[in-house]
């Protein structure tokens, strides 16, 4: 399979016309080889329009989600990234490419430990993937990120991660339930305020601990 032709056809029949015009974006996933992330069986998907399981009950997202994403927080090459749920490794290796430095947490050690010989096997050194589980009460590696990147859903949005923003840092994620679910950009204009946009609307997978809850019953 002509993986880099995959490659091309991925950004130019999927992530463009979703309005993902970032050139830095469209680069990075123009260049990045996705299929080294999957597993296997699933590399000749890779550019898909789809999620690929990972193993554990855990899926990619979509290309187009992914430019999307990366469109909004648009991360600089001085800023320095939190990313909560690390997966394949694709994600932080695209923020990698983007930003000074990424922290990635997976709760899923054998997850984090293929994502990070990847990450190395290619070269992209300014990532650190952690194994942890992200609670209300988890305290992140550093006290502020210029961006925070949720690749799992809320069910309820929470908004305990908006402390460890800086002054005009910028969360993506993605809240609701059912069918329909809404992807948000949160930005912090000031010390004491965060304003939130609607960006699109998207379907993925929970986030452990961050699922519905069950209704109550008399």
């Amino acid at each position: 399979m002509d993986f880099a032709k995959a490659r091309i056809n991925m950004v130019e029949q999927q992530v463009r016309p979703w309005d993902v015009l970032d050139m830095r974006v469209l680069d990075v996933m123009e260049t990045l080889p996705r299929e080294r992330f999957m597993p296997e069986p699933y590399q000749a998907l890779a550019y898909a329009d789809s999620e690929i399981p990972l193993g554990h009950g855990e899926y990619t997202l979509p290309p187009v989600v992914i430019g999307r994403l990366l469109q909004a927080v648009a991360p600089q090459p001085t800023e320095t990234v939190l990313e909560i749920g690390t997966g394949s490794g694709y994600v932080t290796g695209c923020l990698g490419q983007l930003a000074a430095h990424v922290d990635s947490v997976e709760r899923i050690d054998e997850l984090r430990l293929q994502a990070r010989n990847t990450l190395v096997d290619l070269g992209i050194d300014n990532t650190q993937p952690r194994t942890a589980t992200v609670t209300r009460e988890w305290t992140p590696p550093r006290e502020r990120y210029d961006v925070i990147v949720l690749t799992g859903a809320m069910t309820e949005y929470d908004d305990f991660l908006e402390q460890h923003l800086t002054l005009g840092g910028r969360l993506f994620v993605i809240t609701g339930d059912g069918p329909i679910m809404e992807a948000n950009l949160i930005t912090r204009t000031t010390e004491d305020h965060c304003r939130h946009d609607t960006l699109f609307e998207t379907r993925v997978k929970p986030l452990v601990g961050f699922e519905p809850q069950p209704a109550f019953e008399f």
